[in-house]
């Protein structure tokens, strides 16, 4: 594909650490969610049906019986591997029931990572304190952070619940104690277009992270958003402007920090629109057609800085 020779990934990362590319199994350990379950609210993310990204979601498998599962999946093409504690909230619970969760994850002698994701507003000091103690351990630890737009006008629309300040906050809590950050944003959102996607981008940047994963906007079954686009009330992005957006943001971002994914792909039926993001490869083509064209990671930076001028 081609991704690598432009982009600093998540597995050109794993395997200068490691030795080879780890994989992520995923896990859903049945945690809910704050906008769920009436605490902020109920219904959820406009966007959001966990079912069209997990694998496991809704098994009745046990924690190790999923990382089984996902070996077997991936059996030989590597033999470390990262749990992915994905669907929902994964810290939304109480400390006790957070680590036993955990450690069922990471006793496992084929794990070397630990991978948790969830909201800005759902971070503790607590669970700070307990992901940087599995750090100390030697166990490769990454909190993913779901802002998905820096625009509080956005998180509102979309009923995330949270506010870019929540973000800031639990991003400086995290990297106080040596958590690696990698943060989530969505491009498509209804409302912003291209220079929204790079002010979001400014933002984490400025804020310190060290890791991303774009998306583009899925219309999925189940999800608030899909009565909209029913009624033809959303516009989305074709795969050509999403790969111009995501190519501008990888330029954009310094060679350091390590870029988990740069697009998505759900299976129909759960996927309503765009087509094009129902097939894996056609956006990771158009994106590393773009690079190639126009200059990979952190290039803008490079040229702004012989310029002597600031970048976005």
């Amino acid at each position: 594909m081609g991704l690598d020779q432009y982009v600093n990934t998540f597995g050109v990362a794993c395997k200068q650490r490691f030795g080879e590319k780890l994989k992520k199994l995923t896990i859903d350990a049945k945690f809910t969610c704050p906008n769920r379950d009436g605490t902020l609210g109920r219904g959820g993310c406009t966007y959001c049906n966990v079912a069209s990204f997990s694998y496991e979601h809704g098994t009745e498998l046990s924690i190790p019986e999923q990382l089984n599962k996902g070996r077997e999946r991936f059996a030989g093409r590597t033999s470390k591997y990262i749990a992915y504690f994905q669907a929902y909230t994964s810290t939304y619970d109480e400390y006790k029931v957070l680590k036993a969760k955990y450690d069922e994850a990471i006793i496992d002698p084929d794990i070397v990572g630990l991978c948790v994701g969830t909201r800005p507003d759902c971070v503790s000091d607590d669970v700070i304190e307990l992901l940087a103690g599995y750090q100390a351990r030697g166990i490769d630890v990454w909190l993913e952070l779901g802002l998905q737009s820096a625009s509080d006008k956005t998180l509102k629309r979309i009923n995330r619940g949270h506010t870019l300040a929540d973000y800031l906050d639990t991003v400086t809590r995290a990297r106080a104690k040596g958590i690696k950050v990698c943060t989530h944003l969505i491009l498509g959102l209804p409302g912003e277009e291209h220079q929204d996607y790079l002010n979001s981008l400014h933002a984490v940047l400025q804020a310190g992270v060290d890791g991303l994963k774009l998306h583009p906007l899925h219309i999925v079954e189940g999800s608030t958003m899909a009565k909209a686009w029913r009624s033809s009330r959303i516009s989305l992005l074709s795969m050509e402007d999403y790969a111009y957006s995501v190519g501008e943001m990888i330029r954009y971002t310094p060679k350091e920090i390590i870029f988990h994914r740069v697009t998505a792909y759900a299976k129909k039926p759960i996927l309503l629109a765009p087509d094009w993001c129902a097939y894996r490869w056609n956006g990771l083509v158009a994106i590393v057609d773009d690079l190639k064209a126009k200059g990979g990671q952190g290039s803008y930076l490079i040229s702004k800085l012989k310029m002597g001028s600031k970048a976005i």
